[in-house]
């Protein structure tokens, strides 16, 4: 989200006060600062071009092994449809909190949740810097866990609704799966970085030396 649309939350300045300062002793310390940030309204075909291969193969695999009946459909499959989605959109900022916390120094002290309203959407920051493979598979366990590991569940025990949120999961994991791309493309010759998230918006930070 771009910092000049919408006005910061008090959480949001307070993280990004404190990352200034962290960015001051980090510069002290010899490290340059490197932003790659995504605007997530011109990103969200990417997105999708990103995690329509997995969607794809999903899709495959449950109609191979168990086709798919429809009889199930109703309303009252749709609310409960609903209910879930919104139910696992939060699990899916807790999975990477717990993820994160695990290898940051003051674990879940150092996650912060919250919502933004304007793009009615939850969201979960580190404010610790980690190392690039922790925190890239903190960025893809939600997915992973509730995209790919459902999608699997839904398959072996044939539940239309369970392989729906799946898909579901997976496609809303094309934001994290785009940070996981660019810091797959960024390249470097330094010897040393630590990742961290950027205090407001939608992306990443890397300090190197």
């Amino acid at each position: 989200m771009d910092n000049d649309k919408r006005k910061l939350t008090e959480k949001e300045l307070k993280r990004k006060n404190d990352f200034e300062k962290f960015n001051s002793e980090m510069q002290q310390k010899g490290y340059k600062m490197k932003k790659i940030i995504i605007n997530t309204q011109q990103a969200k075909p990417l997105c999708l071009l990103i995690m329509l291969p997995f969607m794809a193969l999903a899709f495959w695999i449950y109609y191979k092994v168990n086709g798919f009946d429809l009889d199930c459909l109703s309303w009252e499959f749709l609310v409960v449809l609903l209910m879930l989605i919104l139910c696992l959109s939060i699990l899916h900022e807790l999975i990477h909190g717990i993820t994160w916390s695990i290898f940051a120094k003051n674990h879940f002290h150092s996650i912060d949740f919250g919502f933004i309203w304007s793009s009615f959407s939850p969201y979960c920051t580190c404010s610790e810097p980690l190392e690039k493979w922790q925190y890239l598979l903190g960025t893809a366990m939600p997915t992973l866990v509730l995209g790919g590991g459902a999608a699997v569940v839904s398959v072996m025990t044939n539940q239309l609704l369970l392989f729906i949120l799946a898909e579901f999961m997976i496609i809303s994991g094309g934001g994290d799966f785009l940070i996981i791309l660019k810091s797959m493309l960024y390249r470097t010759d330094k010897q040393e970085s630590v990742y961290c998230d950027h205090p407001y918006e939608c992306g990443f930070v890397v300090f190197e030396k």
